[in-house]
């Protein structure tokens, strides 16, 4: 009950990825190429539709000898990230169902790879391991797994409940349309929308009606989503924007505060909140629909 494609790199190794994993020079990409020629975050693995794509967020990759943005994954596959440095697809699995967790306090999430589950201050989990958490769930690619602290590992199956902190959680199956995340551009019914992004300034234009004009933190979100081109970890975005922040903690508090803001003033000028789209994996995006255009001056 996982999706995951399994990458193999030049020197014979295998990387498995899930949705929602990150390519890039990142030491917490889920695939790390420490190369100069490699943005941080280069690529995202995501589920759309029935079918595992890669999708280009800050830099752009090759396949056949043509540089694109997004491609379907396929066995046989070979994705050059820079010349010279290339990677074969060996495996791709998306089954119908996929395994997510829920708990009181904490909307429902679907895991991949390696997840940290925490409880303070709020509940939330990461996709990836880390020290203190108050328990880990991994996937060996056909069964899935879960520590809790204190505890011996188990299986874990789509039903099972636990108790953490005085919270219930609970893995439960998710359809794979259901997980699925749409495509940017969905084709909508509202007003076609002009984007202006200017990094520290931002215009959003429709027909006969003023322009919305944002500055500050909030243009700066919107100009980094324009950047990214597609979904990428609130934690890799908000981590542009504030860049002195080391604490995790911190640095959530002040994406969750400025997210709200800026969804305010959208709603405020009669915008739909989302604009900007957060899914269950921490991943947000820009949704546009047919007819908007971006002009990206940053």
């Amino acid at each position: 009950m996982r999706a995951f494609v399994r990458l193999r790199l030049p020197d014979g190794t295998e990387e498995t990825l899930a949705p929602g994993d990150l390519v890039g020079r990142l030491e917490t990409a889920a695939l790390h190429l420490d190369d100069a020629r490699i943005s941080e975050a280069h690529a995202l693995v995501s589920l759309r539709g029935d079918e595992l794509r890669l999708l280009g967020l800050r830099g752009r990759f090759a396949v056949d000898g043509a540089p694109i943005k997004e491609v379907a994954l396929r066995p046989g596959l070979r994705v050059e990230f820079a010349p010279g440095l290339a990677v074969d697809v060996a495996e791709v699995s998306v089954p119908d169902e996929v395994l997510a967790v829920e708990a009181d306090g904490l909307a429902r999430q679907v895991l991949s790879g390696v997840c940290s589950i925490h409880l303070d201050p709020e509940p939330r989990i990461t996709h990836r391991y880390e020290l203190g958490a108050a328990a880990h769930v991994w996937t060996s690619g056909a069964a899935w797994t879960i520590r809790v602290a204190g505890q011996a590992a188990r299986p874990l199956e789509a039903g099972d409940e636990w108790e953490m902190g005085g919270r219930s959680f609970a893995a439960v199956p998710v359809s794979l349309l259901e997980a699925a995340s749409p495509a940017t551009r969905a084709g909508g019914v509202r007003p076609p929308l002009t984007i202006e992004a200017r990094f520290d300034s931002v215009h959003i234009h429709r027909d006969g009606v003023p322009a919305l004009s944002l500055a500050g933190i909030a243009a700066r979100i919107v100009s980094e989503l324009v950047a990214f081109d597609g979904p990428v970890s609130w934690h890799v975005l908000a981590g542009e924007i504030w860049k002195d922040e080391t604490e995790r903690i911190l640095l959530r508090r002040k994406w969750d505060v400025s997210l709200a803001r800026l969804r305010k003033k959208l709603r405020g000028a009669g915008l739909p909140p989302g604009l900007i789209r957060a899914d269950r994996t921490g991943h947000i995006e820009l949704v546009m629909e047919l007819g908007d255009e971006v002009v990206d001056q940053t």
